[in-house]
């Protein structure tokens, strides 16, 4: 393996140290010439140590560059230490300068300046800091700490303390102030000077205290505060002058601040006696003897009051003087004062003292006018007592006049429709059935009319009785329908009930009374047209509305056809009403609490409506049968019908009707006869007709109730009665008797005699 001769280096910069700058160019030739001689023999005849020289030859190359590096490094570092040395002096310098311009500035402050660093050393202060504590100022020097300096200046004969503060709580008030981010106070000095002192906290948590001597503002801001308290002396004095009330202030000492000359007149005090700076003891002394403190309130908690620390609450009292009659009162010779204390700024209080005798007075009579006037409204009270007992009395004799003649009108007329019932069942010629309808007619005239005169006597008399209950209005719609549907043919009318299928919350008796005035009204004043009777959707209700193409209401009659006994048509006969349709309507539906309207224009017919609450929709509503007018007449009836009546022209109707009929009939005027006739012979009969004002003894109540004690079998039990008040058909749906309403109709009459015929079976 060959050696591979070293590379030869590159001396071009230590060739051209070799040569001398001031050879000629002919020795620079000849040095170069003998320089590349040598290198030649080197290369050519290496020496045995040739590697290592020239490794250390080359390695001294390397470490001459290194070196010239580093140096270069060095020298460029040294530079810039220079520089920044000749920054740092320059620095020094400024700051030398700076805090030499601060400390002038600081100098220059004409309040006394201090700065405490965060760790409350003293940094700096000027030569004005605690310039009026002289004693100490020479001790105040950079560096001290905080607490040092509070001791100094608490030790200067030249600080005032405040009065009954020693040096150790002063010092505790500035160390505990010094905690606060911020505080101004005022510190007294000697000879009389005063300095303001402010502690501000910077944002590195050091402090600046600044001290402003304020002895001429202070000074001056008393004497203008002087000026000002002298103007509103004069002031506070004229607004007291003009009071009509005695006024006075006292200050925190009980010495007297001022007053008004009212104060003189009030308590008979000369104007000589009132100064300045009297003392409460004084004048309340004058007050203690002129006049009389109550018992409850006296002069012992006024004077507790006033000498108390904290007033929170004002102090009034009343008091008389000589000649005064009643606690609190005012005679004929005394005078009444109402005294008031209220606490004022500063712990003084304010004193007002008014005359409020004439108010006493003025009162005494006002309480005498009162009473006077008590008696006569409750001797006013008991004669409208009286006189509303009386027309309670007339009231109720008038209802029970009109119920008892009701229940007499009503027995010889049910007689006549029984009898005239009978008639047609003998008649059969066209003529006198004509003239026999006609009677019905009119029959049914009367019992309308006593009907309507009963119901405006109980709803007048408040002894009215509702059941509301759930109504199904399909089957009154259809029993409304067959009624007034002949009536309204016969004027050559149209009636129409739109189908409903609606259940309403209502008394049922009440309800189909409101319906049959309200379409038979219409009926009544519709020359030509229809009549409609519809229900239509409410918001939680329903309007049931009666609607005709009659003659109309002008508007200034809506109210007055309401009245009893008021009909716009004054031509019509007694027979067609008394006007007392539509004063039922109103009174029920006020009764029941459904809102009645009235729409209605002259020449553009009328709309009566009532609005009701509905339940939830029904299904399947039956329709009412059609009228009877005689038991079916398949086969042989085979009844026993026991009649209870007195009135004998009534009974003997009954009979005559039921007998046609083929019933078997017994009448007996009484209950006790009904009874007796029971317990003898032991009869059992279907049908029992019981009038229930059967005079003397027991009533037809009390009549069933034996009876049926005799019969446990029991038949169709039925009560007769004029009486339609509630509470008769509340105590016979107890006993479930059912209750036929005089006068009894002839279908009515079937429809027992049916029932009578099924229990049979």
């Amino acid at each position: 393996m060959t050696d591979i001769p070293p590379p030869r280096p590159e001396l071009p910069a230590d060739i051209e140290r070799m040569l001398s700058a001031s050879d000629d160019p002919a020795r620079r030739h000849d040095k170069l010439v003998a320089i590349a001689q040598s290198l030649i023999r080197q290369i050519e005849e290496p020496p045995e140590d040739h590697g290592v020289g020239y490794a250390q030859f080359q390695r001294a190359a390397v470490l001459e560059d290194e070196v010239r590096a580093r140096t270069q490094d060095l020298e460029h570092a040294l530079d810039l230490l220079n520089a920044s040395n000749a920054r740092l002096s320059e620095a020094y310098h400024e700051k030398d300068v700076a805090r030499r311009n601060l400390a002038s500035a600081i100098e220059a402050v004409q309040e006394g300046f201090a700065f405490f660093d965060a760790s409350d050393v003293l940094v700096m202060c000027n030569s004005r800091f605690n310039a009026l504590l002289p004693d100490i100022v020479g001790r105040l020097r950079p560096g001290l700490q905080f607490e040092e300096y509070l001791t100094i200046a608490a030790s200067s004969r030249h600080l005032v303390l405040p009065e009954a503060m020693t040096r150790e709580a002063w010092i505790e008030m500035r160390r505990r102030r010094h905690r606060e981010r911020n505080f101004i106070a005022t510190q007294a000095m000697a000879d009389g000077r005063l300095v303001q002192v402010s502690e501000q906290r910077t944002a590195d948590g050091g402090t600046a205290i600044l001290q402003t001597e304020v002895t001429e503002l202070i000074r001056a801001e008393r004497a203008e505060r002087g000026r000002m308290l002298d103007g509103q002396a004069a002031i506070l004095q004229a607004t007291l002058e003009h009071l009509t009330l005695g006024v006075c202030l006292f200050d925190s000492g009980l010495r007297l601040l001022g007053w008004n000359s009212n104060l003189s007149q009030m308590l008979a005090l000369p104007v000589t006696r009132l100064r300045r700076g009297m003392h409460f003891d004084e004048i309340f002394h004058q007050l203690r003897t002129q006049f009389a403190f109550p018992a409850l309130q006296g002069a012992n908690q006024m004077s507790d009051w006033v000498r108390s620390v904290r007033r929170k609450r004002p102090f009034s009292v009343e008091v008389r003087g000589e000649g005064g009659s009643g606690a609190g009162g005012a005679g004929e010779g005394g005078r009444t004062l109402a005294i008031f204390a209220q606490e004022i700024p500063e712990g003084g209080f304010v004193l007002s003292i008014d005359d409020i005798t004439d108010h006493k007075r003025a009162l005494q009579s006002v309480s005498r006018a009162n009473e006077m006037l008590e008696t006569r409204v409750a001797a006013r009270t008991l004669e409208l007592e009286d006189a509303l007992a009386r027309a309670e009395r007339a009231n109720s004799s008038r209802a029970r006049f009109v119920a008892a003649v009701g229940h007499d009108l009503m027995q010889p007329l049910s007689a006549a429709t029984l009898y005239v019932g009978s008639l047609f069942e003998e008649i059969t010629q066209p003529g006198p059935r004509g003239k026999l309808d006609k009677i019905q007619r009119s029959l049914d005239s009367v019992s309308g009319l006593i009907e309507a005169l009963l119901d405006i006597s109980r709803l007048e008399a408040g002894e009215a009785a509702l059941t509301v209950e759930p109504i199904a209005l399909a089957p009154v719609f259809e029993q409304l329908r067959e009624e007034f549907t002949p009536v309204a043919e016969q004027k050559g009318l149209s009636l129409v009930f739109r189908p409903v299928r609606a259940t309403v919350l209502s008394d049922r008796n009440y309800l189909r009374r409101i319906l049959q005035n309200l379409i038979s009204n219409a009926i009544r004043y519709t020359d030509r047209g229809r009549v409609l009777v519809a229900a239509r959707k409410r918001r939680g209700g329903l309007l049931i509305e009666v609607r005709d193409t009659g003659r109309g209401i002008a508007a200034e009659n809506h109210e007055v056809i309401f009245a009893e006994f008021k009909r716009l048509d004054a031509k019509a006969s007694a027979a067609e009403g008394l006007g007392l349709g539509l004063a039922i309507v109103e009174r029920a539906a006020a009764l029941l609490g459904h809102h009645l309207s009235l729409r209605s224009a002259p020449g553009r017919g009328s709309t009566f409506a009532v609005e009701v609450a509905t339940t939830l929709d029904v299904t399947g509503e039956g329709r009412a049968g059609p009228a009877v007018t005689r038991p079916d007449e398949g086969g042989d009836l085979e009844l026993t019908a026991l009649i209870v009546e007195n009135d004998t022209e009534m009974a003997l109707a009954l009979s005559q009707l039921m007998e046609q009929w083929g019933v078997n009939v017994l009448n007996v005027a009484s209950g006790e006869e009904a009874v007796a006739l029971l317990h003898e012979t032991g009869v059992e009969p279907e049908i029992c007709l019981v009038d229930y004002q059967l005079g003397a003894g027991m009533d037809g109540l009390s009549c069933i109730a034996e009876m049926r004690r005799l019969l446990p079998g029991g038949g169709s039990h039925c009560l007769m009665t004029a009486d339609r008040s509630d509470a008769l058909q509340a105590e016979a749906g107890q006993l479930g008797v059912a209750v036929l309403t005089k006068p009894i109709l002839p279908a009515t009459l079937v429809q027992v005699v049916m029932s009578g015929r099924r229990l049979t079976r």
